[in-house]
C-alpha cells in the first residue's frame, strides 16, 4: 500500500511539552523559571494528575495563545487515551475553563461503543473522535480561536492505544534490555530479567514501583546484578517490609563495594535522581529509550503491510490528526503534551549533530481514517 507520512510537529509546531514540563517552543518559559510566579513550592516535576500539573499548563497555553496576539482562551478540548492519568488531567484542567475531553483506544473485540462519564467521552473506537467533537459543538465548544486543543502524544497522537501502542511498549522493553545487557555483559540472563520485569511492571506492585519505568529499569538491574537477591525481593514486597524505592536503593547502597563501574554509575543516578525528587532518575536507561523509539519509526518500505507497520512500527493516528488539522483551520490553539521524560524524547547534542530529531519532528507514517 502506499503510505502517507508526516511528523507531530506538522500539527503542533513546537507547542510539545514532554514530563519535565519545558515547552519545546523556548519562547514559552517553563516550569524551572515560573514555578514560583505559580505559587509552588518547588521545581520539582509534578505528575500529570495532580492540581500542580494542570497549573503550569494553564500557564503554557495562555502564553501560547498571547503570543498569537488573541484573547484569552475561553473554552478546552482534551484528547487522551487513560481514564485514570488523562481522564484526570483533563478533569483537573476543566477548573480553568469549561472542558469536554475524550479518552480513546481501539477495541476490535467488542461492539462499537461511546459512554458518557460528565465531562468526559470514552469510546473504544478512535473514530468516535467525530461522535466527540459532534457532541462539543452541541455543548457551545466551537472550534474557534478562544478554544484550546490538548492533544496527549504517547498512545494517543501516535501509538494509538488498542492499535499499535504495543510498539512504544516493545521500544521501551528493548531499551532495558540494552541497558541492562551493556551493564551486566555476559552476566545479563534474559529469562530471568523478563520474569522479574513482567512481574513487577502490574498494578499490584504500582505503590512500590510508581509505575514508573526508570525505576523498574533500575530494580531490574540490581536484581540481575545480584546486588539485591530476587527471592529476597518477592518476600520483602510481600511481606511488607519494602515498600518504596528509597528503601530499595538504600539497600542496594550498603552493597556499593561489590558493584562494579557502572553499577556504581546506575546507584549514583539513582540516589540523586530521588534526593532532587525527579520523576526521571535513570537517564542513562532513559537515552536508550529514545534510540529504541525512534528506531521504531518510518522503517518499513512502502509495500509493507498494514499488519507488519502496526506490529513493528510506531505510526501517527489519522483520526487524531485530522481533528486538530480541522481545528487548528478553525483557527483553535492546538497544544501537545507527553508524560514520555525529555530524555527519551529529545536527542543529545551529539545525537542533533548527526541528524537525528525530537520525537514530534521524528517523520513516522500515517494510519487510521480521516475523519474531518
Amino acid at each position: 500500500m502506499s503510505w502517507k507520512r508526516g511528523t507531530l510537529a506538522d500539527l503542533f509546531g513546537d507547542l510539545v511539552v514532554y514530563r519535565n514540563l519545558e515547552p519545546q517552543d523556548r519562547r514559552i518559559a517553563g516550569l524551572s523559571s515560573v514555578w514560583r510566579q505559580l505559587g509552588l513550592t518547588s521545581p520539582a516535576v509534578p505528575r500529570k494528575t495532580t492540581a500542580e500539573y494542570a497549573l503550569a499548563l494553564r500557564c503554557f497555553v495562555e502564553e501560547a495563545q498571547r503570543l498569537r496576539g488573541l484573547p484569552p482562551i475561553e473554552r478546552l478540548l482534551f484528547v487522551g487515551d487513560t481514564a485514570m492519568n488523562d481522564g484526570q488531567a483533563a478533569r483537573n484542567l476543566g477548573r480553568f475553563w469549561p472542558m469536554r475531553g475524550f479518552i480513546g483506544a481501539e477495541r476490535p473485540a467488542q461492539a462499537p461503543a461511546v459512554t458518557r462519564d460528565d465531562d468526559l467521552l470514552l469510546a473504544n473506537r478512535w473514530a468516535a473522535l467525530g461522535e466527540f467533537y459532534a457532541w462539543a459543538v452541541s455543548e457551545g465548544f466551537a472550534g474557534d480561536d478562544r478554544t484550546a486543543l490538548l492533544i496527549d502524544l504517547d498512545k494517543t497522537s501516535l501509538g494509538a492505544r488498542g492499535r499499535n501502542d504495543g510498539v512504544i511498549d516493545g521500544a521501551r522493553v528493548a531499551a532495558v534490555k540494552r541497558t541492562l545487557t551493556v551493564a551486566l555483559g555476559e552476566r545479563f540472563d534474559e529469562p530471568s530479567f523478563v520474569k522479574v520485569y513482567d512481574r513487577l511492571n502490574q498494578p499490584d506492585y504500582h505503590p512500590f514501583t510508581a509505575d514508573n519505568q526508570d525505576y523498574l529499569a533500575y530494580i531490574c538491574l540490581m536484581v540481575a546484578a545480584g546486588i539485591y537477591d530476587a527471592e529476597q525481593l518477592w518476600a520483602d514486597l510481600d511481606g511488607g517490609a519494602l515498600t518504596t524505592l528509597e528503601q530499595f536503593s538504600a539497600v542496594c547502597e550498603r552493597h556499593r563495594d561489590a558493584m562494579w563501574p557502572a553499577l556504581r554509575e546506575a546507584q549514583q543516578q539513582l540516589q540523586a535522581g530521588l534526593a532532587a525528587q525527579d520523576p526521571t532518575p535513570f537517564k542513562s536507561f532513559r537515552r536508550v529509550e529514545y534510540h529504541e523509539t525512534v528506531a521504531c519509526m518510518d522503517v518499513l518500505p512502502d509495500d509493507a503491510t498494514a499488519e507488519q507497520v502496526l506490529a513493528q512500527e510506531i505510526v501517527i493516528t489519522a483520526e487524531v490528526a485530522s481533528l486538530v488539522r480541522m481545528l487548528r483551520q478553525q483557527g483553535a490553539l492546538v497544544f501537545a503534551i507527553s508524560d514520555k521524560p525529555d530524555e527519551a524524547s529529545t536527542p543529545t547534542a551529539k545525537d542533533a549533530a548527526a541528524g537525528m530529531q525530537p520525537i514530534h519532528r521524528t517523520k513516522m507514517k500515517v494510519y487510521g481514517a480521516e475523519l474531518f
